[in-house]
This record gives C-alpha cells, structure tokens and sequence, in this order.
C-alpha cells in the first residue's frame, strides 16, 4: 500500500459516516414537523349515517330517489337495472318506474347524456358513483358517513356558479338537488354550522331518513354482495367449528390407545 493511502481511506470513510449522520439528524427533525402538520390539519367532522343494509325497503327507495334526483348527471356504470330485483324491485316496476323506453333491464345504470356534452355543460364530467362509498372511507368515518354529511350540507352561496356551496366540501361544484325537500340553509359565522333559513317540503328528521335511504343504496351498489358474503362467512366459520370438533373427537379416538399403552 503506498505511503499515505491508509490515511486516505480512513478520511473517506469517516466523511461518508458523517454525512450519513448529518442525514440521519435531517429526518429526525423534519419526521416529527411532518407528524405534527398531519395532526394539525382539520379533520373532517362527519355525522354517522343510519345503517339500512338490511333493510330492503330503504334500499328501493334509495335506488328510487337516485333515479329521480341524481342519474341526470352521474351514472352507476358497475350496476345493471335487472340487479335492483336483489333490492325487492320487480322487473315490472323497474320498467315503469326506473327505465325510460329505450333502455331495457339489462343495461348498466348509466346517464342518458354523452361525455362531451357534460363537459360542454359543466365544465366536467360528473364522476360515476359506483364506488363512491367506497372511495369516501377514511379515518375520520366511513364512505358512507362522508356521504350522509355531504348530502345535507348544502347552503346558500350568491358566490359559486350555481347559488349553492357545502360546508364539507367547500367549492363543490354540484347544485342541491334537494333544495325544495330539505330547504334554504344559511352558513353560521364559525364557518361550520348551518341554520335553515327557509323550510323545505320535508322536516329535517323525514330529509335525514330519505338522505340515510339514498346513501344505503351507494353503499350497497358499491358492493351488492357484500351481504351474502356475510352469511355465506357465517356459513363458514360455523362448518369450521363443526369439523374442529370432529376432528378434536377423531383425534382423541385414535390416540387413546397409544396413551393407555
């Protein structure tokens, strides 16, 4: 080795261990300010929506009111019309009530407008809610949750486009389709509450139970079979518990003379 060389390794290798060590210090402090902008973000103060999962009436009148209020502009492209059986809706009424005349039972649930023309209208196309629940879900509450507290957080807004803007989610660029049933509401000073200032057709508990129906409809159209993949879980774990106890008493069969002996 020649003269000198040792020195130079060693002056190598003690810069790279500090500037490893002056990393290492870096993220010690920039972790926790990280940490501490995370925390002190404002979360998201979300109402529990109503459970109605096992309720097929509520379902129905879901899948009713997003008919009547919500497919004009966004669509639930996952989902076929001749499902909706599964929710106590007859082929009958779903022809009735649901479908216009050119559309028949088979076809997806989708907005009768094309893409271009949204755009052209609104600026966007409104998004499909097939997973809307399901993409809503985060730590502060469930998609479902997010979405019961949107939909009665709307009030009046002279500044945004379309006279109406939402406490949840400021700036959204949706009108309240449910003006004439839940009201005019007005944003309180603190930026939060809401007064209704104008009464709607509907109280504010039977506006609460149709808003709970609509988004227990998204919820199960996000996955409508979730429900019996809960009971066919049920099925499972019971028949587990069965064949553990055969097993168990197989086992003490064969192995009884083996201890005797």
């Amino acid at each position: 080795m020649p003269p000198g060389a040792g020195k130079a390794i060693f002056s190598m290798s003690a810069n790279r261990n500090s500037f490893l060590t002056a990393w290492i210090l870096l993220l010690a402090l920039l972790v926790p300010a990280a940490v501490f902008a995370l925390e002190t973000k404002p979360r998201e103060r979300l109402d529990e929506a109503p459970d109605v999962s096992s309720d097929r009436a509520a379902l129905s009148n879901g899948a009713v009111l997003f008919v009547d209020y919500c497919l004009g502009c966004h669509g639930l492209g996952l989902i076929r019309y001749n499902r909706l059986t599964e929710l106590g809706i007859t082929d009958r009424q779903i022809r009735s009530q649901l479908l216009s005349s050119s559309e028949n039972v088979g076809e997806p649930v989708r907005v009768a407008a094309r893409a271009p023309e949204m755009r052209q209208w609104f600026g966007i196309v409104p998004p499909d809610l097939s997973l809307a629940a399901r993409a809503r879900a985060s730590a502060e509450g469930s998609g479902a949750d997010w979405l019961y507290t949107y939909l009665r957080s709307f009030y009046r807004d002279e500044n945004r486009p379309a006279g109406w803007n939402n406490a949840l989610y400021p700036d959204s660029g949706m009108p309240h389709v449910f003006r004439l049933e839940q009201g005019v509401q007005e944003l309180a000073a603190d930026g939060r509450s809401l007064a209704v200032s104008q009464s709607g057709r509907l109280t504010r508990e039977a506006f609460d139970r149709q808003m709970a129906d609509l988004v227990g409809f998204l919820v199960w159209a996000g996955d409508p079979a979730a429900g019996v993949r809960r009971q066919l879980g049920v099925g499972v774990l019971a028949f587990l518990v069965v064949l553990s106890g055969v097993a168990y008493a197989l086992k003490r069969e064969y192995w009884k003379d083996v201890k005797n002996n």
